[in-house]
């Protein structure tokens, strides 16, 4: 294992640390903000999701660190962080390979890769099979133009993480 591989062990460590710090927020937003929050959550996966994870697999487009996240993560919703992100859950990952296709990673890349979540701005997040996390340009999927935000999902994790932590110090996530 090379250190940045996504494994079961990582994921909850991470997931107690972000939902600690999330339940803090939750806690006192009414009162920074005046009005109550919204759903924050890393809601863990139960057989069903892991079932879906492990269908999920079976695709040319998904990474292993992808399908090790959802046997353990089934979706993530930080709605009050910033204007918000989102990870969405694995059918939804599906749903949107159906209606759109492989989002196009660039050239040399044989297979695209797989919207697995979204921000609050209309961007969506992007991940192949090499694991690289891309945002869209735009809220569109008609010939998306991406960015590298992430060199693997382990990456992107710790940048919603030091979002979610810049945040709770300052009220600004910054841009991921």
């Amino acid at each position: 294992m090379d250190g940045r591989t996504l494994t079961p062990a990582w994921l909850e460590s991470w997931a107690r640390g972000v939902s600690g710090a999330l339940t803090v927020m939750t806690d006192e937003f009414e009162h920074r903000h005046g009005f109550p929050p919204g759903t924050n959550q890393v809601r863990p996966a139960d057989h069903g999701d892991q079932a879906a994870a492990h269908a999920l697999a079976q695709l040319d487009h998904a990474s292993a660190d992808l399908v090790t996240f959802y046997v353990s993560v089934a979706d993530l919703t930080w709605a009050d962080v910033g204007s918000g992100y989102f990870i969405h859950p694995v059918p939804d990952v599906l749903l949107c390979l159906h209606e759109y296709g492989a989002v196009p990673l660039g050239a040399g890349q044989d297979v695209g890769g797989l919207v697995f979540g979204s921000n609050g701005g209309g961007q969506s997040y992007v991940t192949g099979p090499g694991g690289v996390v891309h945002r869209t340009r735009t809220a569109s999927l008609d010939e998306p133009q991406l960015d590298r935000v992430a060199d693997d999902l382990r990456h992107f994790l710790q940048l919603l993480e030091q979002s979610l932590t810049r945040f709770l110090a300052d009220g600004e996530p910054g841009r991921l």
